[in-house]
């Protein structure tokens, strides 16, 4: 019986270290697929932040240290998903970001999921 639950507890840590591991995989430097910015995503409080870090010039709309709150947690597949929210712009979106190695793709959708666009990343050192 001992050994049952040393069995159980080193998997459960097992599992709780490869969760943690799988959430750390979207932290990091992002160039969006477009070239005109680049991100920093890292905790901030519960949720997880994506800061601009970059803009090239001449870019409408954004500018460096704009930041996305997300508000997303790890699913299966390295699939994160959740809301986001862009104080820039008071808007909120369905978010969903699909990590795989370097590469990252988020989606974010409005109005009821009517509006989506999906936006491929890099990741960089």
């Amino acid at each position: 019986m001992k050994m049952m639950v040393a069995a159980t507890v080193a998997l459960l840590t097992a599992l709780s270290a490869y969760a943690v591991a799988q959430a750390a995989d979207i932290d990091g430097q992002w160039a969006r697929g477009d070239g005109n910015a680049k991100v920093s995503i890292a905790s901030c409080g519960s949720d997880i932040c994506a800061t601009n870090t970059w803009i090239k010039p001449g870019t409408p709309k954004e500018k460096k240290g704009d930041r996305l709150v997300m508000s997303i947690k790890p699913g299966a597949d390295g699939v994160y998903s959740g809301t986001a929210f862009d104080p820039q712009r008071d808007m909120r979106y369905k978010l969903t970001v699909t990590v795989s190695g370097d590469k990252m793709t988020t989606r974010g959708c409005i109005v009821a999921g009517l509006l989506c666009k999906g936006i491929g990343w890099t990741r960089i050192s």
